[in-house]
């Protein structure tokens, strides 16, 4: 069963916002950054192996960033709040549009 969360990271000024699957790992993650919460990542796992597999990695992450690499019970400090499926999806969908628009471009994590 998924289940859908967010948390804040003070230190980075970030909303982390994640679909979880049935195994606890980041199915889709959509990150906003500062007061504005501009869009930096709204990727997902199976778009990610996609471009993994035909090489497109590289041109998928600067658009869309990457998911964490780890279950999401494994982060240190995480305090998560939960969503509604309702909640995730309007924030996942305007990332992904403002990602796909190039308004508030998305970077790779560690970029």
């Amino acid at each position: 069963m998924k289940h859908w969360c967010r948390s804040y990271w003070a230190a980075e000024d970030t909303w982390f916002y994640f679909e979880i699957d049935a195994d606890g790992w980041v199915a889709r993650q959509v990150e906003l950054q500062g007061p504005r919460e501009k869009p930096i990542a709204a990727a997902c796992l199976a778009e990610w192996q996609v471009a993994q597999q035909a090489g497109t990695l590289v041109e998928y992450e600067s658009m869309f960033g990457a998911t964490a690499e780890v279950p999401l019970q494994e982060w240190e400090g995480l305090e998560p709040q939960d969503l509604t499926p309702d909640e995730f999806e309007g924030i996942w969908l305007a990332a992904r549009a403002a990602c796909r628009e190039g308004s508030r471009k998305c970077v790779p994590r560690g970029a």
